[in-house]
């Protein structure tokens, strides 16, 4: 079975850097291994150094690795294209749109997309990151799918989206049954037995129970904690750890299970005669001291500030040294 592992927080915390060394780490102990960027503003390719894509590209990462090359994983890495999956959900709303019309009901296509639009608060580039997040795990092709998602806000959306959007589709497919029902009749009143000649087909109602099938596929797949794991990264500020602690109550709440915090820039080695980087240092053990306490039954691992952007190879790879082997 694949495993799955999410990191989110906050815009600016560090989930892509996170996220890319884990993926490094895995395909070093021999897994295959894919990174996944669901947010919408992507970063992953900077930090691999490489052109990446809406389909999964496999990275070259032999120079990276301590271990023997030939008994290594392998690495791929993909940044969401929401837009690529655009047509999908437009075509569920123009199957619905249809049916209305055939049963006398005048709505336009644009009107019934925005009815369609309604019952689903979330965005579509978090209605892509559950649809592929289904078809990269079933696919069978990685032992395990890293998941660099969007911000806070963004994170919170995805993991309501299975629930909000399977209401929204019982709605609509009810609604098309009603209409067809309706249509039927009126074709069969008017045309008789030659009313089965101008019925369409049924390839839309097969759509949407998919799409509804795939959603609550993806909600499975988010609450099994033998399965999937989510990580909350952080920095070592008053502010964050606030915003964290209601990250992983909301998440515990969708029973998501949350099993490692890691607090990402923390200043690790002050000089003696800087009196400001010894108070900065005091601060942020202080802080690491509370979000052990705020956090008592999670893991905690830190990782230390560094000059620059972690970009490359060998800086995931020291990144990838720091965090605790993973699944």
């Amino acid at each position: 079975m694949t495993d799955c592992i999410f990191y989110g927080g906050k815009g600016g915390v560090g989930k892509t850097t996170c996220a890319a060394a884990t993926g490094l780490s895995l395909a070093a102990a021999g897994r295959e291994t894919l990174v996944v960027s669901t947010d919408p503003a992507h970063s992953l390719a900077d930090s691999f150094e490489t052109d990446l894509g809406s389909e999964p590209t496999e990275l070259e990462i032999r120079s990276a690795l301590e271990s023997d090359p030939d008994e290594s994983g392998r690495l791929w890495a993909v940044e969401i294209d929401p837009e690529s999956q655009r047509e999908r959900y437009e075509k569920l709303a123009r199957a619905l749109a249809a049916d209305l019309r055939s049963a006398g009901i005048s709505l336009s296509n644009e009107e019934v997309e925005r009815l369609f639009a309604t019952g689903a608060p979330a965005g579509s580039d978090e209605i892509a990151a559950l649809d592929l997040l289904v078809e990269y795990v079933d696919s069978g092709e990685w032992e395990t799918v890293v998941f660099d998602t969007a911000p806070t806000g963004h994170t919170l959306r995805l993991f309501d989206t299975p629930e909000v959007m399977g209401l929204a589709l019982e709605t609509a497919q009810s609604l098309r049954g009603q209409a067809k029902r309706i249509g039927n009749a009126a074709r069969t009143a008017v045309f008789g037995p030659m009313s089965m000649m101008t019925r369409g087909g049924d390839d839309e109602d097969e759509s949407l129970a998919a799409f509804r099938a795939r959603l609550e596929r993806a909600r499975d797949l988010l609450t099994d904690p033998e399965r999937t794991a989510f990580r909350v990264v952080l920095l070592p500020e008053g502010m964050a750890i606030a915003e964290s602690e209601r990250l992983v109550d909301r998440l515990r709440e969708a029973d998501v299970r949350v099993d490692r915090l890691v607090v990402n820039r923390v200043f690790e080695d002050p000089e003696d005669d800087c009196p400001r980087c010894l108070s900065r240092h005091e601060r942020h053990v202080t802080r690491v001291a509370e979000i052990r306490d705020t956090f008592p039954d999670r893991e905690i691992v830190t990782l230390p500030e560094r000059d620059g952007e972690v970009q490359g190879l060998a800086a995931l790879r020291e990144i990838a040294d720091r965090l605790p082997a993973d699944r």
